[in-house]
């Protein structure tokens, strides 16, 4: 295996296993946003099939890892805490 090939491999696998957890504030607030958006299961579940096709999900979730979760470590994260996950989720 060349060097590139492992540099490579390393970087890509630091940008999916993050090692420090964060709040995920802006994800978990989406996340409860969608379980929210109609009381029809299969609504919410298209929505989250559209918002995955869509990048909205993983976008987040990147900007919680590499901007927010870092902010919060630092100081304060500019996005508030979400409350939990509404009755209809199952949370």
């Amino acid at each position: 295996m060349s060097k590139k090939t492992i540099a490579a491999s390393a970087l890509a696998l630091a940008l999916v296993v993050p090692s420090c957890l964060g709040p995920n504030h802006a994800s978990r607030g989406l996340t409860n946003w969608n379980a929210e958006v109609s009381s029809q299961d299969w609504v919410n579940e298209l929505l989250f099939i559209g918002m995955y096709i869509i990048p909205v999900y993983p976008i987040v979730f990147l900007g919680d890892v590499l901007i927010f979760n870092t902010m919060d470590y630092w100081g304060t994260n500019p996005i508030d805490a979400p409350e939990e996950f509404p009755e209809s989720f199952g949370g």
